[in-house]
């Protein structure tokens, strides 16, 4: 885990209340009803619901922030405005609110590990106001993690960081599962239709892996250079099964392929 403080911060809320699922309330049958409404009713249909300006205005929101504007548009979805009302009182039933603001003051929410979840505190800017227990020191390790992070990704770019027998590293295989393996997947393709990033990216390969099935990494690491690659293992504990047996099958396959097989290969593989 990066961040040894988010899992400190205590909760002084009624846990039973995390207890509550949308399913258990009534709120939720109606909106099956509702649901239900729309595959009966062909005036409904999304065809015609987006020819409405009237509904269309009411289902859009815009927000000001840093300077940016963020409009969030839900005429788009098969919605009416009695729609998100209904979902407005299921939100309220849940106390939704409630949850919401318990996240973010460091409550232990997550009571399977009974821990916070604070997930949030990874993308707050330095010198944010973190209203929570322990929030600078929290808000500092998010930060010294990510300068760190930034550091070594820069040395690997400039060519500084090479692998075990000296070439620069260019394939980049992440292993994670999960968020471990989407979160960085949808970076990534968020990025790939941006100018800089593509030719950032240029003369580099990067894959990802989660199958544990052998077929999945020859696949993945056939036409790579073990002296070339860098393996990435992306994990909160470092204890998944999928993840841990993926990262000894590349440790494997790094062994092989590189000359001289070392026994010590720690500047082909990183954690994260």
């Amino acid at each position: 885990l990066l961040l040894p403080s988010l899992s400190r911060a205590k909760s002084t809320l009624n846990k039973k209340m995390w207890v509550l699922k949308c399913t258990d309330v009534p709120q939720f049958d109606a909106l099956l009803a509702a649901a239900d409404s729309f595959k009966a009713d062909d005036k409904l249909h999304l065809r015609y619901l987006c020819n409405d300006s009237a509904r269309c205005a009411g289902l859009t929101a815009t927000v000001i922030s840093g300077g940016r504007r963020i409009i969030f548009d839900y005429s788009r979805q098969q919605v009416t405005g009695e729609t998100m009302e209904m979902l407005f009182d299921l939100a309220d039933a849940v106390s939704f609110t409630d949850r919401r603001e318990a996240m973010r003051s460091g409550a232990e929410i997550n009571t399977t590990e009974k821990r916070s979840v604070l997930h949030h505190a990874l993308r707050m800017p330095k010198g944010y106001e973190f209203t929570c227990p322990d929030g600078d020191k929290i808000l500092a390790e998010v930060h010294a993690v990510r300068d760190s992070i930034e550091a070594f990704t820069e040395k690997v770019r400039s060519g500084e960081h090479v692998g075990f027998t000296g070439k620069p590293l260019k394939n980049y295989i992440c292993i994670g599962i999960g968020g471990s393996q989407l979160g960085p997947e949808f970076v990534m393709e968020a990025l790939r239709a941006d100018p800089k990033a593509a030719a950032a990216s240029k003369g580099r390969t990067l894959r990802f892996l989660a199958n544990v099935d052998p077929v999945d990494f020859e696949l993945c690491t056939r036409d790579l250079d073990p002296e070339e690659t860098l393996i990435i293992i992306i994990s909160k504990t470092f204890t998944t099964a999928e993840t841990m047996l993926n990262a000894r099958t590349a440790r494997q396959w790094l062994m092989k392929g590189l000359v001289g097989n070392p026994n010590e290969i720690n500047k082909d593989v990183v954690g994260k």
